[in-house]
């Protein structure tokens, strides 16, 4: 059998070894990765699959690292970021067609061009179309799955598979691709015609919104627990004390609480337990258990 790299090479797939994780999460933590994979295209993408396949190496797909947490030993095996023509973007009367790895802001500026509203509330999100809709990913009383009307995905199978949105199964921060394993390749929008001052108003509204409210100035992967039943995760943390709270580089921040932030050099470990902390301690004086949002992954 060809090695694993060896079918890479042949196929022309872009590849890195030992590749830092920190500079491709925004908490800028994570130890190496054995590889990192980027693929240009959909046959890329099955060859670099049934490469790992055959050479029994596990593997992850990233987008754009916004709600990941990777561990400080890395990822074993590889990981697999998507480029090319997933970060292609059309445009067909109200409807908008969007590859898995753009950007969540790009679609966004591009609706605007178009004089198309509806997603406003995603710009400021800093995640890629594909996490996106994997997370079904909200803010400002809106949601993906308000505007996703398809999403075409590449299932276990090797097989292209285009859902319907009554098909995913979109719920408070998920999606049937969580329980699937299927990988998103494109998502399909339908919005609706208004005018660009309109919806440019709205988007700086939601923006000023961000940058007065949220730690932007500081590594993170954005709210950290989910909304509670009946609570806000911030409200509950900030009323337990615990704002600036700190554990080696992890800080609970004191602009919104939700977030935990890296001072510096913070550390996996520095996170875990710190939500550990920040868990218990709300636990205990609330009542209220809140469920961790980020993805924790890796060795």
């Amino acid at each position: 059998m060809m090695g694993f790299t060896d079918r890479l090479d042949k196929s022309h797939i872009s590849y890195v070894l030992d590749e830092p994780m920190s500079s491709h999460t925004t908490f800028k933590i994570g130890g190496k990765a054995d590889y990192l994979i980027t693929v240009d295209t959909k046959a890329e993408l099955i060859e670099a699959l049934s490469a790992c396949k055959d050479n029994n190496i596990p593997y992850m797909m990233l987008g754009n690292g916004s709600n990941l947490l990777i561990s400080d030993d890395g990822i074993e095996g590889a990981v697999i970021a998507l480029s090319g023509e997933f970060k292609e973007i059309s445009v067909d009367g109200d409807a908008i067609t969007a590859g898995a790895g753009a950007k969540l802001s790009k679609l966004c500026t591009v609706a605007l061009d178009n004089s198309l509203g509806g997603l406003e509330f995603a710009y400021g999100i800093p995640g890629s179309v594909g996490g996106a809709v994997f997370m079904n990913a909200g803010a400002y009383g809106g949601e993906m799955k308000d505007v996703v009307s398809s999403v075409t995905a590449l299932t276990r199978n090797g097989e292209l598979r285009t859902y319907a949105a009554d098909e995913l199964a979109l719920g408070y921060r998920t999606s049937i691709f969580k329980a699937n394993g299927d990988i998103i390749l494109y998502s399909k929008y339908k919005l609706h015609s208004d005018s660009k001052e309109a919806i440019k108003a709205r988007m700086d509204d939601f923006m000023h919104r961000r940058v007065t409210k949220q730690p932007l100035e500081y590594p993170s992967a954005g709210s950290v627990f989910k909304r509670p039943e009946g609570a806000f995760a911030g409200t509950l943390i900030e009323q337990c004390g615990l704002k600036g709270k700190t554990i080696g580089g992890a800080r609970v921040s004191e602009k919104h609480a939700g977030f935990i932030i890296n001072i510096g050099s913070a550390t996996c470990d520095d996170v875990m337990d710190l939500v550990k902390l920040v868990q218990d301690t709300v636990k205990a004086e609330t009542g209220y258990f809140l469920e961790r949002e980020i993805i924790r992954t890796g060795r």
